[in-house]
């Protein structure tokens, strides 16, 4: 399997409000940088969407490092919130539906495919790759005015 790592991040002008998401994938020497953008918005969907986008790109199954700066995205799969929700038919612990549960769904599907280990990485810090993912993020935004 090719081994790739992936940096994403996910930004929101208003919580909700006009989002975007960047992502970056890197592969021996080779960098492709993706970004995109909703309207409409919250900064966890365009966090989870920035990795479902990042997967999304990959052609064949590979063995994929995902490295963000989402608590939210990194936790549900290194604390294994995902389990729990799974097991309990899309419920959190509080017994409520799980938010965002389109982009989770299609996420643990692209997983199916792909050995996706997930790395936190410190955001707004002196991570180049984190910083300009951010950047492809806020310039998505831009675009959507």
């Amino acid at each position: 399997m090719k081994e790739i790592s992936i940096y994403t991040d996910g930004a929101c002008s208003g919580n909700p409000g006009p989002g975007g998401w960047g992502v970056i994938l890197l592969y021996k020497g080779h960098r492709k940088e993706l970004s995109g953008g909703e309207k409409l918005t919250t900064n966890n969907r365009m966090e989870i969407q920035a990795v479902i986008s990042a997967l999304s790109a990959l052609t064949e199954p590979c063995q994929v490092k995902v490295y963000s700066d989402s608590a939210y995205v990194v936790n549900c799969f290194r604390q294994g919130w995902i389990r729990g929700w799974l097991k309990n038919g899309w419920k959190n612990s509080k017994n409520q539906p799980v938010e965002n549960q389109d982009l989770w769904k299609e996420l643990w599907r692209l997983m199916g495919i792909h050995q996706v280990e997930y790395i936190k990485v410190k955001g707004h810090s002196d991570n180049e790759l984190n910083n300009r993912c951010d950047l492809l993020a806020r310039e998505a935004i831009k675009r959507l005015s």
